[in-house]
């Protein structure tokens, strides 16, 4: 069921009203949600996990939305819904109570599970990615039950333990559930950035993504370097020549044979929007420390960020890694990589086009494996539709500006699945700005963008029935 334009929409100012009495509290909830080290790529945070989702699952049945916890094989969903309205839409939620790993501590201005407020800023893990982003929609809920015990939409949520360390557990109970439980007319998800300061977005494309470890092994037991160097191949040496095959340095390209066969191109009127948006060069590079910007040669920064496929080496192991030095020739070398991706590239094709090249690259006297870790295609949304209008009328309303229509870099996995199994449309409205530092130390989130964020949803359920 789509959103009515048969009459004005309903006001939403008393709600308003009740968000700004509530928003002490709702802070401080927020300030209990993120400390808690809910970190999914580690094993010993198992505990603070279980823990995490309890705290979500009980915030939502304080909130006043029917709720529970779904067991999974991995990590467990927070699951709540209020469906006491009839013949009107229902909007489903998504979010992610994991987080990345915090490290490198001592780069945190203050620790990372110890919410900090400074000036309009709350800096912690996981404020924008996703907890901040996220709880900003359960919170809307809870404030308009609490003003008017009753809501004008039947709206769910589901709320995931492994998005960050690319578990299943999600996956399998959507396509189990098969709409059953998450039967919906439009999915809603804040997990990303506006286009910048003051600008709200819209995002029509986020890119899919490949995860893997490149895994090189030579002698069983590392080797005194002075001994055997020169008669025995290193693995790491072995692993820099395998990294270094993967790229053309003069172009940016990626060399893997096939790669780019099945990348969708930009057409002239997208690539004419994206060359209208602003775009200031030297503070982009400013903002994260470089003294210039690089990438594929013949596209613009915002090109090479949302609609073109990267491969990047995420991290490099092996060897001594302690202070001063130890000769040794390492037995074992390797390296995590992740490739994003653009609509109609296939992660299963893309992973074996990489296997073929990687032994194609690797020299005599190692041995060398990949290990899929995660993989999910890009995504393309169709912004024509009812519900999208009601979400741009509502993100114009609160933020005063009409929502730019872009693309992101990033990669949510279950978007394609959702998009596949639900049939719904997806609304990816991120309240976070891109010098957020998600996955960095100091990651942050602006208090008066979560509390825009609360009041944009409030609004989107009052427009979705006109």
């Amino acid at each position: 069921m789509s959103p009515t334009a048969e009459s004005s929409p309903a006001s939403t100012a008393d709600v308003f009203t009740r968000i700004d009495r509530r928003a002490g509290g709702d802070l401080d909830k927020l300030l209990q949600y993120l400390r808690i080290p809910s970190v999914s790529t580690d094993p010993a945070y198992t505990d603070d996990l279980l823990r995490c989702c309890d705290f979500v699952v009980q915030a939502m049945s304080e909130a006043g939305l029917e709720a529970r916890r779904i067991e999974t094989d991995g990590y467990p969903l927070a699951y709540g819904e209020w469906c006491k309205a009839p013949g009107r839409p229902t909007l489903l939620f998504y979010g992610h109570y994991d987080v990345q790993p915090p490290e490198p501590l001592d780069a945190w201005r203050n620790p990372p599970f110890e919410p900090t407020i400074e000036g309009d800023l709350l800096v912690a893990r996981g404020a924008t990615d996703d907890k901040g982003q996220s709880f900003a929609h359960l919170m809307a809920v809870a404030a308009m039950l609490e003003e008017r015990g009753t809501l004008p939409i039947n709206v769910k949520f589901i709320v995931e333990g492994e998005e960050e360390s690319a578990g299943e557990a999600i996956e399998d109970f959507v396509r189990k559930d098969a709409g059953r439980l998450l039967a919906c007319d439009g999915i809603v998800i804040s997990d990303g950035a506006m286009a910048g300061p003051g600008q709200p977005s819209l995002l029509y494309g986020a890119r899919g993504i490949v995860c893997a470890e490149i895994i090189v092994t030579g002698p069983d037991h590392d080797l005194h370097s002075g001994f055997y160097g020169g008669a025995v191949a290193n693995p790491i040496n072995a692993l820099t020549r395998i990294l270094a095959g993967l790229y053309d340095p003069e172009t940016g390209k990626i060399t893997i044979p096939g790669f780019y066969d099945d990348v969708r191109p930009l057409d002239g009127h997208e690539r004419a929007a994206l060359a209208a948006l602003d775009f200031d060069a030297e503070a982009f590079a400013g903002e994260v420390g470089v003294n210039e910007l690089v990438g594929e040669d013949g596209y613009t920064t915002y090109e090479r960020q949302w609609a073109r496929p990267t491969l990047d080496i995420n991290g490099i192991q092996g060897g001594y890694q302690g202070k001063g030095s130890k000769t040794v020739l390492p037995s074992v070398g390797s390296a995590k990589i992740s490739m994003r991706l653009v609509p109609d590239q296939d992660p299963e094709a893309i992973l074996e086009a990489l296997r073929r090249r990687v032994e194609r690259l690797s020299p005599a006297g190692v041995r060398v494996e990949i290990e899929e870790q995660a993989a999910a295609p890009a995504v393309l949304i169709d912004l024509d539709q009812p519900v999208m209008d009601a979400a741009a009328q509502a993100l114009e309303e609160v933020w005063g500006k009409a929502p730019l229509r872009i693309r992101d870099g990033g990669s949510l996995p279950i978007l394609s699945t959702f998009s596949e199994v639900l049939g719904a449309p997806l609304v990816l409205a991120g309240y976070g700005l891109p010098d957020d530092r998600p996955h960095s130390p100091n990651e942050k989130f602006n208090l008066s963008h979560f509390a825009k964020g609360i009041r944009t949803t409030a609004r989107l359920m009052d427009l979705m029935v006109g």
